[in-house]
């Protein structure tokens, strides 16, 4: 079951990013609503309604939380480029996953978002000096964080719920 819900394994931290990694996330940013893309529209209907693990979530609601996850990110971020040592609070994905639009629309909307959400973050990304990664968030559970740092979760992140989904459609022969 750990292998289905974690199937990159557990988050782990990075130290501080050098500029070369911090390329390599920002390039992975990008890319990372195109391989979902590429992955979920050829999915059926009953395909997207089916859970990524036993008592999980649906590929569709999983990828209406990573549009969610992202725009929640990128507020974070940008706090914490304008704010000094901002909270972080938490939400309750849990239960967003169970509102109406998780069921209502469709995956082509939230990838639409993503994009779109995506290409800004790049921006605003590329753009930053090294010294403006060391800016810090208060996370609600994981403490003082550096801009690094929740960099290089929110790309870890991404990758596992896409794996996720990749990993259930290999399962299923999809």
């Amino acid at each position: 079951m750990n292998d289905l819900r974690y199937p990159i394994g557990t988050y782990e931290p990075s130290s501080e990013l050098t500029i070369e990694d911090r390329q390599v996330l920002i390039r992975e940013v990008e890319t990372q609503p195109s391989l979902l893309r590429q992955i979920v529209e050829p999915l059926t209907s009953e395909q997207l309604d089916t859970p990524y693990r036993p008592g999980g979530w649906t590929v569709q609601q999983v990828v209406h939380h990573l549009a969610d996850n992202n725009m929640n990110a990128y507020i974070r971020f940008k706090r914490g480029l304008t704010e000094d040592a901002p909270s972080s609070p938490p939400y309750r994905e849990d239960l967003w996953a169970e509102l109406p639009d998780y069921r209502l629309l469709s995956v082509g909307e939230s990838l639409v978002l993503l994009n779109v959400l995506q290409k800004r973050f790049v921006v605003l990304l590329s753009s930053l000096e090294p010294q403006e990664f060391r800016r810090t968030l208060n996370h609600s559970f994981l403490g003082q964080i550096t801009l690094d740092g929740a960099l290089h979760r929110f790309v870890w992140h991404n990758r596992h719920h896409i794996l996720q989904i990749t990993s259930l459609c290999e399962r299923m022969g999809w």
